[in-house]
């Protein structure tokens, strides 16, 4: 299992993400480092061994052009960057797919872009099925979550569960998906999707589908990571647990990538 450390960004700050309220957060107080720009925390997250970061893009998930300028600047860290920058088109997914970042000025390989498409911006799943086409294996399908219901755009999977929009894309073909109960985030509650982790796992597998499957939300301590493992994720969605210290180096260090 890995850990994947998040960077929440807001008008070009990193804050603090709290239950999904986003008017009401607040920018980042780190234990990390002194330094909580974008780009420090970036390089905080790689001081810890850590080798992917998810970065969620506030201001473009509520309809602002992606800052890709920022993208940038945040993985010269030399970080893998899983981006959610509100998609709902193909062109969009593979405007973020493409990105060319660079890891160091020396002229290295770039590190990988995934572009995160989330539920919550989601016109439905030819839409999804669309975007899939055209990126592959770099699309992660977050299916985004509050309080154990499903965050829809109006016509989008109307009425429908968490396991039922689950199993709509895998039968469409995602291999990547990460369940995120947004009112938990940065609470430090638990996830409370532990019983849908282990209910997905199980279809992938009598499915025998090629599912990485990504938990975040509320994440208190090393308990949970090693709940989460057994539960059959493949990657854990962290943040206010490093940034308090409740999660430290020697925690995280047997799931380092």
């Amino acid at each position: 299992m890995r850990i994947i450390p998040v960077i929440d960004l807001q008008r070009g700050q990193v804050v603090r993400g709290v239950a999904g309220n986003r008017q009401q957060y607040r920018p980042l107080q780190t234990q990390l480092t002194s330094d909580a720009s974008p780009r420090g925390i970036a390089q905080a997250y790689a001081d810890l061994g850590l080798s992917t970061a998810y970065l969620a893009d506030l201001d473009a998930i509520d309809g602002a052009p992606p800052n890709l300028r920022l993208y940038r600047d945040i993985a010269s860290a030399g970080l893998e960057l899983w981006i959610d920058a509100g998609l709902q088109y193909a062109e969009q997914a593979s405007q973020i797919a493409k990105l060319s970042i660079s890891a160091t000025t020396s002229g290295s390989a770039s590190p990988a872009v995934s572009a995160i498409v989330g539920l919550e911006r989601l016109s439905g799943m030819d839409a999804l099925k669309a975007m899939l086409s055209v990126v592959g294996g770099q699309l992660i399908f977050s299916l985004d979550l509050k309080h154990g219901v499903p965050i829809v755009l109006p016509g989008c999977c109307t009425g429908q569960t968490a396991r039922q929009i689950a199993s709509a894309a895998l039968e469409i073909g995602v291999q990547r998906m990460i369940l995120l109960d947004l009112s938990r985030v940065g609470v430090g509650d638990g996830t409370g999707t532990e019983a849908l982790c282990r209910w997905l796992r199980q279809q992938a597998d009598l499915q025998s589908c090629s599912l990485e499957m990504i938990v975040g939300g509320g994440v208190r301590g090393v308990e949970d990571l090693h709940a989460l493992a057994d539960c059959g994720a493949d990657a854990v969605l962290v943040a206010s647990a490093l940034h308090d210290g409740r999660l430290t180096q020697a925690d995280i260090r047997p799931w380092l990538a």
